[in-house]
């Protein structure tokens, strides 16, 4: 979900819903059904009509789909499922093509938003271990206690424990100890459950200097069916300044993360 609606300016389309990350994926796989359908190519206007989107959207999510490689555009001008969409859909190689999908979106993300970015996924009762893209002028947190054991104490932890039921979050603190790793860190479990009960979906959960002194992070959930994901970044305290908008730009950016989940 996106952390920010856009403005509520004049409109001479009131009854357009907002674009959030959520809608771009739920419309872009409406083009890519449309363009499923016609092997030898579609064009711009059938693909409007198909997936019942106006031309002033349609633009934006075929150069995206096209960027991502989920399309190839013809020189007719017209478009044919890419080879990203061949490989996210064939079993074998799904998983690493996922994987490597999602490092280049990250890859992409850190340099957008000028900050180490992390993809995070709970699945099967556990916090997986996080995917990262990181560079020298934007490193990543020292883990110095693994991700998977600090769930309570980070920003990706705490943000794929958000979007538990409240058994499941009590569950998972019941399997796992909640030590204090600085002085900011939440150790008390019924602190960190009513924390998590309070905390909004379109909000970025953070932790500021929780998990690692001298470091601030915000993460933002990644829906995509029943998935359980986020993805999250982290700051120099120096920066702290910067997080929101930096935060504000990852939940922006989400679509192509929550498309490739999809699929």
């Amino acid at each position: 979900m996106a952390l920010l609606q856009p403005s509520s300016g004049p409109s001479e389309e009131p009854e357009r819903e907002p674009v959030t990350p959520f809608g771009s994926v739920r419309y872009a796989l409406r083009v890519l059904e449309s363009a499923a359908r016609h092997r030898d190519g579609v064009c711009e206007e059938t693909i409007s009509r198909e997936a019942e989107l106006p031309h002033v959207r349609l633009g934006h999510l075929l150069r995206m789909l096209c960027r991502e490689g989920y399309l190839s555009r013809l020189e007719d001008g017209s478009y044919v499922v890419g080879e990203a969409l061949v490989l996210l859909g064939s079993g074998v190689e799904r998983a690493r093509a996922l994987r490597e999908r999602l490092q280049g979106t990250l890859d992409e993300l850190r340099d957008t938003v000028g900050a180490a970015v992390y993809f995070g996924r709970y699945q099967d009762g556990e916090l997986e271990s996080a995917q990262v893209a990181d560079g020298p002028s934007t490193p990543a947190v020292n883990q110095w206690v693994d991700f998977r054991s600090a769930a309570h104490a980070t920003a990706l932890g705490k943000c794929l424990l958000s979007q538990l039921d409240h058994d499941r979050r009590a569950d998972h603190l019941a399997r796992h100890r909640t030590p204090r790793l600085t002085s900011r860190t939440i150790t008390d479990k019924r602190r960190l459950l009513d924390s998590l009960d309070r905390q909004p979906p379109t909000v970025p959960v953070l932790d500021l200097q929780e998990y690692a002194v001298g470091t601030v992070c915000a993460a933002v959930p990644v829906t995509a069916g029943s998935a359980v994901s986020c993805l999250a970044l982290s700051l120099p305290v120096t920066e702290a300044h910067r997080l929101r908008r930096a935060a504000e730009l990852l939940s922006e950016r989400a679509a192509p993360v929550m498309l490739s989940l999809a699929l």
